[in-house]
Protein backbone atom coordinates (compact mmCIF):
# COMPACT_ATOMS: atom_id res chain seq x y z
CA UNK A 1 0.00 0.00 0.00
CA UNK A 2 1.45 3.39 -1.13
CA UNK A 3 1.83 6.13 1.72
CA UNK A 4 -0.55 9.00 2.18
CA UNK A 5 1.94 12.64 0.52
CA UNK A 6 -0.25 15.06 1.56
CA UNK A 7 -2.47 15.15 4.09
CA UNK A 8 -4.26 17.69 6.95
CA UNK A 9 -4.76 15.74 10.19
CA UNK A 10 -6.25 18.76 11.44
CA UNK A 11 -8.75 18.74 8.88
CA UNK A 12 -12.14 16.34 8.81
CA UNK A 13 -12.92 15.96 5.17
CA UNK A 14 -16.41 17.76 5.54
CA UNK A 15 -16.10 21.37 6.65
CA UNK A 16 -12.52 22.60 7.23
CA UNK A 17 -13.89 25.78 9.34
CA UNK A 18 -15.75 23.56 11.95
CA UNK A 19 -12.56 21.25 11.97
CA UNK A 20 -10.49 24.41 12.53
CA UNK A 21 -12.61 25.54 15.38
CA UNK A 22 -12.13 22.03 17.73
CA UNK A 23 -8.97 23.01 18.00
CA UNK A 24 -8.31 26.45 18.97
CA UNK A 25 -8.34 25.88 22.20
CA UNK A 26 -5.80 22.53 22.03
CA UNK A 27 -5.12 19.91 19.34
CA UNK A 28 -8.67 17.61 19.83
CA UNK A 29 -6.58 14.34 20.53
CA UNK A 30 -9.89 12.17 19.69
CA UNK A 31 -9.76 13.33 16.34
CA UNK A 32 -6.50 12.60 15.87
CA UNK A 33 -6.51 9.11 16.76
CA UNK A 34 -9.81 8.73 14.74
CA UNK A 35 -7.52 9.78 11.77
CA UNK A 36 -4.59 7.49 12.84
CA UNK A 37 -7.52 4.84 12.78
CA UNK A 38 -8.69 5.12 9.20
CA UNK A 39 -5.21 5.00 7.89
CA UNK A 40 -4.34 2.32 9.79
CA UNK A 41 -7.47 0.71 9.08
CA UNK A 42 -7.03 1.02 5.28
CA UNK A 43 -2.70 -0.15 5.90
CA UNK A 44 -1.25 3.04 5.61
CA UNK A 45 2.06 3.33 6.87
CA UNK A 46 3.01 6.52 6.05
CA UNK A 47 1.70 9.89 6.04
CA UNK A 48 3.14 13.13 5.44
CA UNK A 49 1.14 16.29 6.72
CA UNK A 50 1.21 19.42 5.27
CA UNK A 51 0.92 21.20 8.53
CA UNK A 52 -1.85 23.47 10.64
CA UNK A 53 -1.52 26.85 12.71
CA UNK A 54 -3.25 25.09 16.29
CA UNK A 55 -0.56 22.57 16.94
CA UNK A 56 -2.34 19.28 15.55
CA UNK A 57 0.10 17.96 13.46
CA UNK A 58 2.73 18.21 16.02
CA UNK A 59 0.70 16.60 18.61
CA UNK A 60 0.36 13.85 15.98
CA UNK A 61 3.69 13.67 15.63
CA UNK A 62 4.09 12.21 19.64
CA UNK A 63 0.97 9.92 18.71
CA UNK A 64 1.36 8.39 15.34
CA UNK A 65 4.26 5.59 16.39
CA UNK A 66 1.34 3.66 18.46
CA UNK A 67 -0.41 3.57 15.37
CA UNK A 68 2.72 2.07 13.41
CA UNK A 69 2.79 4.82 11.27
CA UNK A 70 6.04 6.77 10.16
CA UNK A 71 4.68 10.68 10.19
CA UNK A 72 6.35 13.45 8.44
CA UNK A 73 5.30 17.40 9.72
CA UNK A 74 6.37 20.63 9.15
CA UNK A 75 4.59 21.73 12.20
CA UNK A 76 2.97 24.59 10.59
CA UNK A 77 2.94 25.86 6.96
CA UNK A 78 4.50 29.55 6.33
CA UNK A 79 3.17 32.04 4.26
CA UNK A 80 3.29 35.92 3.50
CA UNK A 81 1.18 38.07 5.48
CA UNK A 82 -2.46 38.65 3.46
CA UNK A 83 -2.03 36.02 1.29
CA UNK A 84 -3.06 32.13 1.41
CA UNK A 85 -2.22 30.35 4.15
CA UNK A 86 -3.38 31.46 6.89
CA UNK A 87 -5.47 27.80 7.50
CA UNK A 88 -2.51 26.20 7.58
CA UNK A 89 0.37 28.17 9.17
CA UNK A 90 2.31 31.10 10.49
CA UNK A 91 2.79 34.34 8.26
CA UNK A 92 6.08 36.36 7.59
CA UNK A 93 6.14 40.38 6.89
CA UNK A 94 10.11 39.76 5.78
CA UNK A 95 13.18 37.54 5.21
CA UNK A 96 13.73 37.81 8.71
CA UNK A 97 10.18 36.67 10.04
CA UNK A 98 10.62 34.08 7.80
CA UNK A 99 14.08 32.56 8.63
CA UNK A 100 12.56 33.00 12.66
CA UNK A 101 9.74 30.81 11.41
CA UNK A 102 11.84 28.44 10.19
CA UNK A 103 13.77 28.16 13.24
CA UNK A 104 10.50 27.88 15.10
CA UNK A 105 9.74 25.05 12.99
CA UNK A 106 13.31 23.21 13.80
CA UNK A 107 12.99 23.97 17.49
CA UNK A 108 9.34 22.29 17.79
CA UNK A 109 10.72 19.07 15.43
CA UNK A 110 9.89 19.67 12.34
CA UNK A 111 10.82 17.33 9.67
CA UNK A 112 10.80 19.56 6.69
CA UNK A 113 9.64 22.86 5.87
CA UNK A 114 6.77 23.71 3.87
CA UNK A 115 5.92 27.22 1.59
CA UNK A 116 3.16 28.90 0.29
CA UNK A 117 3.80 30.70 -2.74
CA UNK A 118 0.51 30.82 -4.39
CA UNK A 119 -3.51 30.45 -3.64
CA UNK A 120 -5.64 27.79 -4.45
CA UNK A 121 -7.88 27.34 -7.62
CA UNK A 122 -11.31 28.87 -7.90
CA UNK A 123 -13.59 25.79 -7.99
CA UNK A 124 -16.04 28.22 -9.83
CA UNK A 125 -13.52 29.32 -12.71
CA UNK A 126 -11.53 27.01 -14.72
CA UNK A 127 -7.52 28.60 -14.61
CA UNK A 128 -8.02 31.41 -12.50
CA UNK A 129 -5.60 30.88 -8.81
CA UNK A 130 -6.28 32.93 -6.05
CA UNK A 131 -4.41 35.55 -4.62
CA UNK A 132 -1.27 36.33 -5.81
CA UNK A 133 2.09 34.58 -7.03
CA UNK A 134 5.09 35.55 -4.64
CA UNK A 135 8.24 37.01 -6.59
CA UNK A 136 10.52 34.32 -8.13
CA UNK A 137 13.52 36.19 -5.88
CA UNK A 138 11.57 36.03 -2.68
CA UNK A 139 11.02 32.33 -3.23
CA UNK A 140 14.50 31.37 -4.16
CA UNK A 141 15.24 33.27 -0.80
CA UNK A 142 13.04 30.98 0.83
CA UNK A 143 14.63 27.66 -0.46
CA UNK A 144 17.76 28.51 0.01
CA UNK A 145 17.34 29.67 4.07
CA UNK A 146 15.19 26.33 4.84
CA UNK A 147 17.64 24.08 2.96
CA UNK A 148 20.86 25.82 4.58
CA UNK A 149 19.05 24.68 7.44
CA UNK A 150 19.07 21.18 6.18
CA UNK A 151 15.15 20.71 5.63
CA UNK A 152 14.02 19.64 2.13
CA UNK A 153 10.91 22.48 0.60
CA UNK A 154 6.69 21.34 0.51
CA UNK A 155 5.71 24.27 -1.58
CA UNK A 156 1.75 24.68 -2.25
CA UNK A 157 1.76 26.08 -5.92
CA UNK A 158 -0.56 26.09 -8.43
CA UNK A 159 -0.06 27.85 -11.72
CA UNK A 160 2.47 27.70 -14.89
CA UNK A 161 4.71 30.56 -13.64
CA UNK A 162 4.51 29.80 -10.31
CA UNK A 163 5.30 25.58 -10.96
CA UNK A 164 8.97 27.13 -12.91
CA UNK A 165 9.90 29.74 -10.64
CA UNK A 166 9.10 27.15 -7.48
CA UNK A 167 11.11 24.16 -9.48
CA UNK A 168 14.08 27.23 -10.23
CA UNK A 169 13.75 28.06 -6.78
CA UNK A 170 15.13 24.42 -6.16
CA UNK A 171 11.86 23.12 -4.10
CA UNK A 172 11.89 19.50 -3.35
CA UNK A 173 8.04 18.94 -4.03
CA UNK A 174 5.41 20.58 -5.64
CA UNK A 175 1.79 20.17 -3.82
CA UNK A 176 -1.26 20.78 -6.28
CA UNK A 177 0.84 22.04 -9.13
CA UNK A 178 -2.61 22.67 -11.08
CA UNK A 179 -2.66 24.11 -14.81
CA UNK A 180 0.84 23.09 -15.37
CA UNK A 181 1.64 22.55 -18.90
CA UNK A 182 4.57 20.69 -21.23
CA UNK A 183 7.01 23.05 -20.32
CA UNK A 184 6.47 23.01 -16.58
CA UNK A 185 6.87 18.91 -16.80
CA UNK A 186 9.79 19.61 -18.79
CA UNK A 187 11.14 21.16 -16.31
CA UNK A 188 9.91 18.75 -13.51
CA UNK A 189 11.50 16.21 -15.67
CA UNK A 190 14.79 18.14 -15.50
CA UNK A 191 14.69 18.66 -11.92
CA UNK A 192 14.96 16.76 -8.49
CA UNK A 193 11.58 18.10 -7.73
CA UNK A 194 8.28 15.83 -6.92
CA UNK A 195 5.12 16.33 -8.18
CA UNK A 196 2.13 15.58 -6.01
CA UNK A 197 -0.52 16.75 -7.78
CA UNK A 198 -3.65 15.83 -5.38
CA UNK A 199 -6.51 15.40 -8.12
CA UNK A 200 -8.64 13.88 -5.58
CA UNK A 201 -10.16 16.84 -4.56
CA UNK A 202 -11.76 18.21 -7.47
CA UNK A 203 -12.71 14.93 -8.67
CA UNK A 204 -14.53 14.23 -5.43
CA UNK A 205 -16.71 17.51 -5.18
CA UNK A 206 -18.19 16.55 -8.73
CA UNK A 207 -21.60 16.56 -7.87
CA UNK A 208 -21.81 17.86 -4.59
CA UNK A 209 -23.71 20.78 -5.77
CA UNK A 210 -21.39 23.27 -4.76
CA UNK A 211 -19.08 24.28 -8.09
CA UNK A 212 -20.43 24.25 -11.45
CA UNK A 213 -19.48 20.18 -12.87
CA UNK A 214 -18.64 21.28 -15.83
CA UNK A 215 -15.57 23.38 -14.74
CA UNK A 216 -14.52 20.76 -11.91
CA UNK A 217 -14.55 17.89 -14.59
CA UNK A 218 -12.34 20.39 -16.96
CA UNK A 219 -9.49 20.27 -14.00
CA UNK A 220 -9.79 16.51 -13.34
CA UNK A 221 -9.29 16.10 -17.00
CA UNK A 222 -6.53 18.48 -17.02
CA UNK A 223 -4.93 16.93 -14.38
CA UNK A 224 -4.93 13.61 -15.77
CA UNK A 225 -3.47 14.88 -18.95
CA UNK A 226 -0.77 16.21 -16.78
CA UNK A 227 -0.21 13.66 -14.67
CA UNK A 228 0.20 10.98 -17.93
CA UNK A 229 2.76 13.20 -19.49
CA UNK A 230 4.60 13.46 -15.67
CA UNK A 231 5.08 9.78 -16.08
CA UNK A 232 5.62 9.62 -19.47
CA UNK A 233 8.55 12.07 -19.26
CA UNK A 234 9.82 10.35 -15.90
CA UNK A 235 8.79 13.14 -13.24
CA UNK A 236 9.26 12.35 -10.01
CA UNK A 237 5.45 11.90 -9.35
CA UNK A 238 3.85 10.54 -6.01
CA UNK A 239 0.45 9.97 -4.31
CA UNK A 240 -1.02 12.87 -1.96
CA UNK A 241 -4.69 13.57 -1.90
CA UNK A 242 -5.11 16.76 0.72
CA UNK A 243 -6.44 14.38 2.94
CA UNK A 244 -9.04 16.43 5.00
CA UNK A 245 -9.97 18.84 2.50
CA UNK A 246 -13.85 18.82 1.35
CA UNK A 247 -14.85 15.74 0.45
CA UNK A 248 -11.49 13.74 0.95
CA UNK A 249 -11.68 11.69 4.15
CA UNK A 250 -8.60 10.66 5.95
CA UNK A 251 -7.48 7.17 4.56
CA UNK A 252 -10.08 6.70 2.19
CA UNK A 253 -8.61 9.69 0.04
CA UNK A 254 -5.10 8.06 -1.01
CA UNK A 255 -7.34 4.93 -2.48
CA UNK A 256 -9.35 7.71 -4.46
CA UNK A 257 -5.82 9.47 -5.64
CA UNK A 258 -4.25 6.08 -6.59
CA UNK A 259 -7.81 5.31 -8.90
CA UNK A 260 -7.18 8.92 -10.31
CA UNK A 261 -3.96 8.01 -11.00
CA UNK A 262 -4.36 4.59 -12.58
CA UNK A 263 -7.13 6.39 -14.42
CA UNK A 264 -4.20 8.70 -16.00
CA UNK A 265 -1.77 5.89 -16.37
CA UNK A 266 -3.84 2.34 -17.62
CA UNK A 267 -0.33 1.07 -17.67
CA UNK A 268 0.01 -0.10 -14.44
CA UNK A 269 3.80 -1.37 -14.58
CA UNK A 270 4.67 1.65 -15.33
CA UNK A 271 2.49 3.01 -12.62
CA UNK A 272 3.59 1.08 -10.08
CA UNK A 273 7.03 1.42 -10.85
CA UNK A 274 6.58 5.77 -10.86
CA UNK A 275 5.16 6.17 -7.81
CA UNK A 276 7.46 3.47 -5.88
CA UNK A 277 10.41 5.40 -6.86
CA UNK A 278 8.65 8.74 -6.11
CA UNK A 279 7.60 7.60 -2.86
CA UNK A 280 10.99 6.36 -2.42
CA UNK A 281 11.65 10.06 -3.15
CA UNK A 282 9.47 11.52 -0.77
CA UNK A 283 10.71 9.44 2.27
CA UNK A 284 14.40 9.77 2.04
CA UNK A 285 14.17 13.52 1.69
CA UNK A 286 11.53 14.81 3.97
CA UNK A 287 13.27 13.85 6.91
CA UNK A 288 14.51 15.26 10.24
CA UNK A 289 17.31 17.63 9.60
CA UNK A 290 19.78 16.22 11.18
Amino acid sequence: MFGECHAHLAMDGINYKQAMMRHVKSPDVRHIRTCFEAYQAKGVTFVRDGGDAYGVSHCASHIASEYGIDYRTPIFAIHEQGNYGSIVGRPFTSMREYAALVDEADALGADFIKIMTTGIMDFNEYGRITHHNLPAPTIREMVHIAHEKGFAVMSHTNGKRAVLDAIEAGVDSVEHGNYIDDECIAALAESRTCYVPTATVARNLIGCGQFPDEVLKRIVDTSYENIAKAIDAGCLVALGSDAGAVGVPHGQGILDEYACFAAAMPNRERLEEALTQGEAFIRTTFSRAL
